[in-house]
């Protein structure tokens, strides 16, 4: 399979890109650094030209919409949440979702491709504990994203699914995290393995658990 993976650099997407890779998949890894097939920043609407120009032709059978950023971990609803941390929020977790897929759109028609969008179940409606307002919002519009999407591109016969990674131990996640990447690789990938036309628009957990949205 062609694989396009954004967020390849680190974390789960750098977990992603190595088991693709060890199976004899062809993957396509963006980032913002070293490491990178493609050097972009998905917040950068002008870096998408350098992924379009890096994947030409070429049919995508996979597309993983990883890259993500949670900058307000520990913000005070006093004083904390600036307008930027918004702006720079959604510009990553929700406008460079959109702006990843409008580009590869070409690539994934050829293959009759799938897209996996990498939410959070800190999106979804039933799970309100307070806090982190902005990466909340944030994955609550990559999901609604995700489901419309799926409505759009369903005729084509592009499956879209939108997946909870698990609390992982990285950067973002922290030390004290339930599952290592290694887990929630092995789980995710076999989600997409299994994500099809009649599943799409589903929200599910790393192993498979289906999330209410």
């Amino acid at each position: 399979m062609n694989i396009v993976i954004t967020g390849a650099t680190r974390g789960i997407g750098a977990g992603l890109a190595a088991h693709y890779r060890a199976a004899g998949h062809q993957v396509t890894g963006t980032g913002r650094g070293a490491g990178a097939d493609v050097v972009m920043d998905v917040t950068h609407p002008a870096d998408f030209a350098k992924l379009a120009g890096a994947m030409g032709t070429h049919p995508v059978d996979l597309l993983v919409c990883n890259a993500g950023v949670y900058l307000d971990k520990g913000q005070s609803i006093d004083y904390g949440y600036g307008a930027d941390m918004w702006s720079k929020s959604f510009a990553a977790n929700v406008t460079g979702v959109f702006q990843t897929v409008q580009t590869l759109l070409p690539n994934l028609r050829a293959a009759t491709g799938k897209i996996a969008i990498i939410a959070s179940q800190m999106g979804s409606d039933t799970r309100a504990p307070g806090g982190s307002y902005i990466y909340r919002a944030s994955k609550a519009a990559a999901l609604n994203l995700g489901r419309n999407l799926a409505t759009d591109l369903k005729a084509e016969g592009i499956a879209v699914g939108i997946y909870h990674p698990g609390w992982v131990r990285t950067d973002m996640g922290g030390g004290e995290a339930a599952i290592s990447v290694d887990e929630s690789v092995a789980g995710l990938s076999a989600r997409f393995a299994a994500l099809d036309i009649a599943a799409t628009g589903s929200f599910l957990t790393w192993d498979g658990q289906v999330h209410p949205y």
